[in-house]
């Protein structure tokens, strides 16, 4: 900090518990590396100490041994009565427009007969994770949209992370998975060798991207100077991850989110594995 001072708020963090401020995240290991840039920048500009760590559970965020979060917007409306969405990341390319948005991309490979979501009926299909918007509940309202029901598919795995689902859907072993768009772009950028072998026949949205979230429990203060932090941060540390800044966010941000889990909520749609095996043989590296 230019002052060399610490804010208020935060020699108080300090002073109350006793450790670092103390940050989970719970999305795509992929992009750990912009997550730990973002932590180790917030730690130096307020002068606190901070660590980053994987989420395990989100009871971390309402017990309080977590203070802020990479979440997905999913969680987050869940969770919403606890947390403070205090910015986002606004990914590099034209289809965001500059905006904290993102998109569900749905893959399959090159050779693939299939052209539009669709055409997937009894398909085999990969999801990332249950509590993931992009992999698991858009898919699930493009199926409300088609007045279909989670007997679409002909053979579902959780792959536990976007990652492994592009693999499964490269390698063969899986028709057809939706993953985040940001983490695609990344793989493909680091990967080009996936450009030749993985096909985009349709994208959900765009959606809400993934809020930096805060318990509503710390200092209000603090909290704002966290979101006026964040929103300062740009430069070669985000560009890795191909974002361009991070943005200020507010809750009604996330509200289709809100929406459309309620309308996949009354209508009762879930999508469960049809194959635990082959999910459960994906070991804890791979998810």
């Amino acid at each position: 900090m230019r002052s060399g001072a610490a804010p208020v708020g935060a020699l108080d963090l300090r002073s109350r518990s006793g450790r670092p401020l103390v940050f989970a995240t719970y999305l795509a290991p992929r992009l750990l590396p912009v997550y730990e840039v973002i932590v180790a920048a917030v730690g130096e500009r307020l002068g606190i100490p901070v660590r980053l760590e994987l989420g395990t559970s989100f009871n971390q965020l309402v017990n309080g041994d977590v203070d802020l979060a990479f979440l997905c917007g999913l969680p987050y409306v869940r969770l919403a009565e606890q947390l403070d969405p205090l910015a986002a990341p606004v990914v590099a390319g034209d289809r965001y427009g500059g905006r904290p948005v993102y998109f569900s991309d749905v893959i399959v490979r090159s050779e693939s007969p299939f052209q539009t979501f669709a055409d997937l009926r009894g398909a085999a299909w990969s999801f990332n994770d249950p509590d993931s918007h992009s992999g698991y509940l858009a898919t699930l309202a493009r199926l409300l949209e088609l007045g279909e029901t989670d007997a679409f598919f002909g053979r579902v795995i959780d792959a536990g992370w976007h990652q492994v689902s592009i693999e499964l859907v490269a390698s063969g072993l899986v028709d057809a998975s939706a993953v985040d768009s940001h983490v695609l772009a990344v793989e493909l950028r680091d990967r080009p060798d996936l450009a030749n072998r993985l096909r985009v026949i349709e994208s959900f949205g765009p959606s809400p991207i993934q809020p930096v979230v805060a318990r509503r429990s710390l200092d209000a203060g603090f909290r704002r100077r966290l979101r006026d932090t964040l929103a300062s941060l740009a430069g070669d540390g985000l560009s890795q991850g191909l974002v361009e800044r991070l943005t200020p966010i507010t809750d009604d941000w996330y509200d289709p989110i809100r929406a459309m889990l309620a309308r996949v909520t009354e209508a009762g749609l879930t999508l469960s594995p049809t194959d635990p095996a082959a999910s459960r043989a994906l070991g804890p590296a791979d998810r």
